[in-house]
């Protein structure tokens, strides 16, 4: 996905949709019983620490959902970092509709904001390397879209979005492989280009010998699965003008840097999106 706003895919608009649905569902009982309708307000979502901002867009999506008339502008849009304090984005209108909004808009803005800071920190890491930071399907089911967006917004690149757009052979694959010998990986490679041509092909490989085998069909990608630092970088020089590489398995932001510096293309990380903590956003507002 490229970094452009999210909410111009249909997928993303039902999913803000479905989740105004399980929040207020008939109707913001509280708001209704005890808010004047006709009370206007101004409200500022604040960043309670530093951050990289991702899911702004969407955030003024759940604002507009509810009230068409909300005026939103988005002071740090996303991809960009904030400050401790500082807003992210205007909201004035209808008070009432701003408390119904509020929540759902402030649970996606916390989630993504939190995957784009981590993934920010990874591509500080390995920046002076040029190895891209590539995200996995390790996502919450339905909210793959905003998730893999914040990878973006974090610097990162997204990797395939499900199983339908690459061909990528792991090792059950290869022990299920009804073509015949697993260690035949060039043969395995072969035949799924043939079933699938226009598709990127990637194999996951665990050792010097079986990135040998594979290289004989020059796969597009080879996956360095939980390697150690030396086998990674004999690997990475087989591979080097013939398959990119792409290192995957436990990789830690200590263990970043030591990683990149064996030549590999790029590092996987499923902790992007599985293991991000959410960012401490506020909505704070007064009426007019």
């Amino acid at each position: 996905m490229k970094m452009n706003d999210v909410m111009s895919d249909l997928r993303a608009q039902a999913a803000v949709q479905a989740a105004l649905a399980e929040d207020v569902g008939s109707g913001d009982g509280t708001t209704r019983a005890l808010v004047d309708p006709a009370i206007q307000a101004t409200g500022e979502i604040l960043a309670r620490e530093a951050c990289r901002v991702a899911g702004a867009t969407v955030a003024r999506q759940v604002l507009r959902e509810v009230d068409p008339a909300l005026q939103v502008t988005l002071v740090v849009p996303d991809g960009e970092d904030v400050a401790e304090g500082g807003t992210i984005l205007t909201v004035q209108g209808s008070a009432a509709s701003i408390l119904t909004a509020e929540r759902t808009a402030l649970n996606f803005m916390q989630r993504m904001c939190g995957i784009a800071t981590l993934t920010a920190r990874f591509v500080d890491a390995v920046r002076a390397f040029g190895t891209l930071i590539l995200d996995t399907r390790k996502t919450t089911p339905n909210l793959r879209i905003f998730e893999k967006y914040a990878v973006t917004c974090g610097g990162g690149t997204n990797h395939r979005f499900g199983l339908y757009d690459r061909i990528l052979m792991k090792d059950n694959h290869r022990g299920l492989w009804k073509g015949g010998d697993p260690e035949r990986l060039d043969l395995a490679v072969e035949a799924a280009r043939a079933a699938y041509p226009g598709l990127v092909i990637e194999i996951e490989v665990e050792s010097i010998e079986a990135c040998k085998s594979a290289l004989r069909a020059k796969p597009d990608w080879i996956m360095l699965d939980n390697m150690d630092a030396g086998t990674m970088r004999a690997c990475a020089g087989l591979c080097k003008g013939i398959s990119r590489t792409e290192a995957s398995g436990g990789i830690t932001l200590e263990r970043a840097q030591v990683v990149a510096a064996t030549g590999v293309d790029a590092i996987s990380l499923g902790c992007l999106t599985h293991s991000a903590g959410s960012i401490d956003l506020s909505l704070e507002w007064r009426v007019i």
